[in-house]
């Protein structure tokens, strides 16, 4: 795509529009110790090649750790035509159009995309697609208190699910009454004891939320916990890494009847992590409850010629005839990544994703039996896991981190800030791009820094 910067006089007119003196000013919000300052500055009459070597030089700035850091964000590898398809004009620049079915291309790939995460999640139904986990989280327990309406406004939400999602939902929540209920978790395993719910057995709820494998990394007792919820009438709601799908039972087989509303984030599927994102949310559903689910569905059909045809099925969003019966206030979505993930899931395909899924766990095992035969350095739950596994280290978590990360090692994730009562501890996992090599280099650094 060209890009024409504007010119001085064009700048200075636009300025004088809006009555502004420079353009810093603009930005006067933004601390001056924040700013980049001359560092992002492009001296003048460079070549194409010698700008190219200096955006080289200054991107190697960043660094290349290797990351042993989970958390709901996976470093994976991503072949690469994901993003050479992806990036094409035809899907780079294209968004769902108002007059849906004059895209057909866009329509058959996002029609693909809710096959594969229906097939993924064992549900009926999926859209396509929300804004990332955390915030589809928010729209499932919106979506469960709309379908319970004689229920009170009161979701049980377990200590084992994301942290960042817990917070997430209760911003976007909380205005509308309700309530997130905290499930403790078990001291041993890391996990909910299905036998702890009956505390609140026969009281008002709307739904149970139940994320496997956990943000502890415990494997739940789904099936049991699931059909506590249906004998007290209430909902489930999963929260799935859908990698791990391809290993473990999916929500819609989860117990008696299965997850009522399956959601989660899509980075793990060929989305890179980028800094930070963008990354997207998926949600799938029963078909019971399609009506109530946020977001687009798209349908495949035939034309007066039996040729296939795809057709905007549903959109539950405020604007077009949902108007203040709209199920949420979502705009758009993450289309460009659901692009890319429903090409790395079509290249993997089944056989693929399972590899991708046992390698992060052997990688994981492997990475723990190492770390935890330095002393001070002990596992804290005693359950089976899958992706990662919590430590417990007998040094302060932030000043052994920073030390790991002298050596161009990103060591895990600190729990310290979120879970106070287990000490010292830290979130480690290894998925498929980690080599032996770096795993012994991890622990030899980490023995070092023990022994000091």
């Amino acid at each position: 795509m060209p890009y024409i910067p504007h010119t001085q006089d064009d700048i200075a007119a636009m300025l004088a529009t809006i009555g502004v003196g420079s353009i810093n000013d603009l930005f006067d919000e933004i601390p001056v110790a924040l700013r980049c300052g001359k560092s992002c500055q492009i001296p003048p009459a460079l070549t194409e090649m010698e700008i190219g070597q200096l955006m080289r030089q200054r991107a190697a700035q960043d660094g290349g750790a290797v990351c042993f850091i989970g958390a709901g964000a996976y470093e994976h590898h991503i072949p690469a035509a994901v993003w050479e398809i992806t990036t094409r004009g035809e899907f780079y620049s294209a968004y769902t159009p108002y007059q849906a079915e004059a895209s057909q291309g866009t329509l058959q790939l996002l029609y693909e995309f809710q096959t594969m995460m229906a097939n993924l999640t064992g549900m009926d139904a999926s859209n396509a697609s929300l804004y990332d986990g955390a915030s589809a989280l928010a729209e499932a327990v919106l979506m469960a208190v709309r379908l319970t309406k004689s229920k009170a406004k009161r979701i049980l939400m377990p200590m084992t699910v994301h942290p960042i999602y817990r917070r997430v939902v209760h911003t976007l929540v909380k205005n509308q009454g309700i309530t997130l209920v905290d499930i403790p978790y078990d001291p041993d395993s890391g996990t909910i004891a299905p036998d702890s719910l009956e505390n609140y057995a026969g009281s008002e709820n709307a739904a149970l939320v139940i994320q496997q494998p956990n943000f502890l990394g415990g494997l739940e007792a789904v099936a049991e916990l699931a059909d506590w919820a249906y004998a007290q009438e209430i909902l489930v709601i999963a929260v799935v890494n859908p990698l791990t799908l391809a290993v473990l039972k999916p929500p819609g087989e989860w117990g008696a009847k299965g997850a009522d509303i399956v959601c989660g984030e899509g980075q793990p599927l060929g989305i890179p992590l980028s800094s930070g994102g963008p990354y997207f949310g998926f949600m799938c559903c029963k078909k019971a409850y399609v009506r109530q689910m946020p977001g687009r569905i798209i349908g495949r059909t035939v034309d007066l010629d039996g040729k296939t045809g795809y057709t905007l099925t549903l959109q539950a969003r405020e604007q077009h005839i949902r108007r203040s019966k709209a199920t949420s206030n979502i705009c758009t979505n993450q289309g460009l990544m659901v692009t890319a993930a429903t090409i790395h899931t079509a290249l993997l395909g089944a056989e693929g994703l399972e590899r991708v899924g046992l390698t992060c766990h052997a990688n994981t095992t492997t990475l723990v039996e190492k770390l935890t035969a330095i002393t001070g350095v002990s596992r804290v739950f005693n359950g089976p896991f899958f992706h990662e596994v919590v430590l417990r280290l007998e040094k302060p978590v932030n000043d052994v981190l920073r030390e790991l990360a002298a050596h161009n090692i990103l060591g895990g994730y600190n729990l310290t800030a979120f879970y106070p009562e287990l000490g010292h501890c830290l979130l480690v996992c290894a998925t498929e791009m980690r080599t032996p090599a770096e795993m012994d280099n991890y622990a030899e650094q980490l023995q070092m820094i023990m022994e000091k």
